[in-house]
């Protein structure tokens, strides 16, 4: 009776049979809601199915977690993606007035439906050292900043703008960068001139040697968002481009983060964004999500 009502959550204040006080109601919808990232991390990146509840006993074993609560996680994340997908507005807000969940839980449950709902790959081998809170971390950055909902977006009305919905005029403005591209020597000369001093000569030098394949990684990677096969194979770019080509080099996570935002930096102080104040807008948008969501997936 009480799971019964826990499958929507308001019933349970409304329901006598129980009684609960309110402390015990939040407690018990979160301990039934809760999640285990081990779990959500083999879910993500498939259909929410029966084949795939079926197949849960994989899951299960691989993880450690009983497939009772590997097949309760399940069905919370269907339940929930089949609610709030047809919805508006911030879907971590329509969570938790559906399902009454804590903030922190509220907004795990918001990645994983933006995740889902985007069909980001998350399954191929290269990406198995990433975790569900990589993934996680990636798409709430995307989704306060290159959604519909994004304050930079394009006014909409408040009923149309959607967390989980890409901004397409944004995703086709990225196709500018090639613009970058013409100007790789002054962005990197740039570059370089405020780098020195803040990272070791070596990395330095790793930069002149090699800005070509960091920049271009970063920049051809935003001008095919706009494709959906390359928006899905978001991670795997952004592995295959920039992450492996960082580790080969041996960059320290510290220095990176520096290069990275220099890197940033020097790209909206080139000429040509002095003339084009919506390329640059762009450029920062875009600069200033991907960076941090390269810096979340930079490790072993």
């Amino acid at each position: 009776m009480l799971e019964k009502l826990l499958l929507t959550p308001p019933k349970l204040a409304e329901e006598w049979t129980f009684q609960l006080e309110p402390a015990v109601q939040r407690m018990v919808i979160e301990k039934y809601y809760e999640l285990d990232d081990i779990v959500i991390r083999e879910i993500i990146g498939k259909k929410l199915s029966g084949r795939t509840r079926k197949d849960l006993d994989d899951v299960a074993e691989k993880t450690g977690v009983l497939l009772r609560s590997c097949r309760r996680q399940f069905d919370n994340v269907k339940r929930i993606f089949k609610h709030v997908d047809e919805m508006t507005g911030s879907v971590m807000a329509n969570i938790q007035s559906a399902f009454l969940l804590p903030p922190p839980l509220a907004k795990k449950y918001a990645s994983i439906v933006f995740i889902i709902n985007n069909r980001f790959e998350t399954s191929k081998r290269k990406l198995n050292y990433l975790t569900f809170e990589d993934f996680s971390v990636c798409a709430s950055l995307m989704m306060s900043s290159w959604t519909t909902a994004s304050p930079l977006a394009p006014a909409l009305a408040p009923d149309t703008r959607d967390d989980t919905d890409f901004d397409r005029d944004f995703l086709i403005e990225l196709r500018d960068f090639k613009l970058l591209l013409d100007r790789e020597k002054e962005h990197r000369n740039v570059t370089l001139s405020h780098l020195r001093g803040k990272i070791p000569d070596r990395m330095c030098s790793e930069v002149e040697s090699n800005f070509k394949i960091y920049s271009r990684g970063i920049i051809n990677i935003g001008c095919s968002l706009n494709n959906s096969r390359d928006l899905r194979d978001f991670f795997v770019d952004a592995v295959e481009r920039v992450v492996e080509p960082c580790r080969q080099a041996r960059w320290r996570s510290p220095e990176l983060e520096i290069f990275l935002k220099v890197y940033a930096e020097a790209g909206s102080a080139l000429d040509i964004m002095a003339s084009d104040h919506s390329l640059r807008t762009t450029w920062e948008r875009y600069m200033n999500t991907m960076r941090v969501c390269l810096m979340q997936l930079y490790h072993s």
